[in-house]
């Protein structure tokens, strides 16, 4: 079993910091993105849509697909659990994991490859217009979440969840897209602070806030 996709780069970082809540190992191999690796025939028998991560099983069984991945894992390892408890708990952490990645992984994802040089590679042609465009979605994304988090601890209730992991991948994105956390928003702030210091963050993305 092994994960295609570096585990410090694009979407493995979600399983990657997933496993690490887990405890579990499970080693990545490590691919070349930015000279196509991803496109090359033998990936793309694995993963058709030529997108990581990409979950090998041993006996050839390909699993693509972030959340598909983690939900695996989440059958097989239930504690602690990160995808809910329960039919009521569990749609509340899909709600907000969805909307994390639709509205803000979503946005600062086009802003990304659409304006930061070093991501022309992974783009037929980059327009600057199309990532002007998402800036603003960006910043109502993170308004979204302020407004949740003066509520609640972690974004989708008490507990940390799938949905605080999309949003880490998130927020950590923004360095590179010249988007801050507004000072005002305190709560993102606060929560920011807690998830950075969990053990599997830290593991992942290196002990420092963004």
């Amino acid at each position: 079993m092994k994960v295609w996709g570096s585990k410090a780069q694009g979407n493995p970082v979600r399983v990657a910091i997933f496993l690490a809540e887990k405890g579990l190992e499970v080693p990545f191999e490590p691919m070349d993105l930015m000279q196509g690796a991803h496109r090359e025939p033998g990936f793309r028998a694995k993963n058709p849509v030529g997108l990581v991560p990409v979950l090998e099983l041993d006996d050839g069984t390909c699993i693509s697909e972030t959340i598909a991945i983690c939900r695996y894992f989440e059958r097989l390892h239930p504690e602690p659990p990160l995808m809910g408890v329960g039919a009521l708990d569990e749609a509340i952490v899909e709600m907000w994991q969805r909307r994390v990645e639709f509205q803000l992984y979503g946005a600062a994802r086009e802003v990304f490859r659409h304006s930061v040089p070093f991501a022309k590679a992974l783009e037929p042609v980059q327009l600057g217009a199309w990532a002007d465009l998402n800036r603003p979605r960006v910043l109502a994304a993170l308004e979204m979440l302020e407004a949740q988090l003066k509520t609640e601890p972690f974004i989708a209730g008490p507990r940390f969840t799938v949905a605080d992991i999309t949003a880490v991948f998130a927020v950590q994105m923004l360095r590179h897209l010249q988007i801050a956390i507004p000072e005002e928003s305190t709560a993102l702030h606060r929560w920011r602070a807690a998830v950075w210091s969990r053990p599997s963050v830290a593991s992942v993305l290196g002990p420092t806030k963004p």
